[in-house]
């Protein structure tokens, strides 16, 4: 067994792994990404978890403390860990999602994005907001590389 099979052996990671890794490093740097840009609209960390969880409670999530952070830090991570996996699962029938894994991640995160934005959070307890280009342009641009681009790198790496 030569050396570069043996790297390659030890950087393989099971499918299993890479969903837990990928979805970990982009709800992280989703986070990161979300606590920043909403910054600017005068969020805190915690009031941009708790719009999370207002996903699932309404309003009432913004008055519910660190609990309702928890929970929306626990929704976010969930949501996460099942884009990774269907990027995963994907891959298992696409190669071509391995072989481009860096394109196919940009555009998966976009559409995750899109997807979430678009089709999940209209039928929330979500209230409406106002249209925010920067926002948007943060949001579909941070999920390219934050989201889809981490997935596809851990997913690329499943044996």
């Amino acid at each position: 067994m030569n050396n570069a099979t043996v790297l390659a052996e030890r950087q393989a990671l099971t499918k299993l792994e890479a969903t837990f890794w990928g979805g970990l490093v982009a709800g992280v740097l989703d986070a990161v990404d979300g606590v920043v840009a909403y910054s600017t609209q005068g969020l805190n960390p915690i009031q941009v978890l708790q719009y999370i969880a207002s996903g699932a409670l309404g309003q009432s999530a913004f008055y519910g403390g660190l609990a309702t952070a928890a929970l929306g830090a626990a929704l976010h991570f969930s949501i996460a860990w099942v884009a990774a996996a269907v990027f995963v699962l994907a891959t298992r029938r696409l190669e071509i999602l391995k072989t481009h894994a860096a394109v196919a991640g940009l555009f998966y995160g976009a559409a995750v994005y899109f997807f979430m934005n678009y089709l999940v959070l209209p039928r929330s307890a979500v209230a409406p907001s106002t249209f925010h280009l920067g926002l948007f342009l943060n949001g579909v641009i941070g999920h390219a590389f934050f989201v889809g681009l981490p997935i596809s790198l851990f997913a690329r790496r499943a044996q």
